[in-house]
């Protein structure tokens, strides 16, 4: 699955660094500038909200939006980052681009402002 986000978000536009679990974002978080933390909730060794909240203590502007399967998973992500966007599986990949696109469009208008 990681692959196919990748490549809708790179066909996009987007540039897109992909690891396998939230303990692998952890240095690439210390050394490189993002705008927006994707992940899934459920991931083995640190599950994605507390990846959210670690990548928040580094980079507090950081955008979050989060993938997940669970109804119940999504109600705890919103109580913990009542920013973070939530998509739900199963999603089609252009419904993916265009929850990231918003994320950024919501940023320039509010600057605009």
């Amino acid at each position: 699955m990681r692959e196919y986000l990748t490549r809708a978000l790179e066909r996009s536009g987007y540039a897109v660094s992909a690891v396998d679990r939230g303990t692998a974002a952890i240095p690439l978080l210390e050394t490189e500038h993002f705008d927006l933390l994707l992940t899934d909730i459920v991931m083995p060794e640190m599950d994605g909200i507390e990846l959210a909240q670690k990548a928040g203590e580094m980079v507090p502007d950081l955008r979050v939006m989060f993938i997940t399967g669970f109804a119940a998973v999504t109600l705890k992500a919103g109580k913990t980052m009542p920013q973070a966007r939530v998509l739900s599986k199963p999603f089609h990949l252009r419904d993916l681009v265009l929850e990231v696109d918003r994320m950024f469009e919501l940023e320039r208008v509010s600057d605009n402002i």
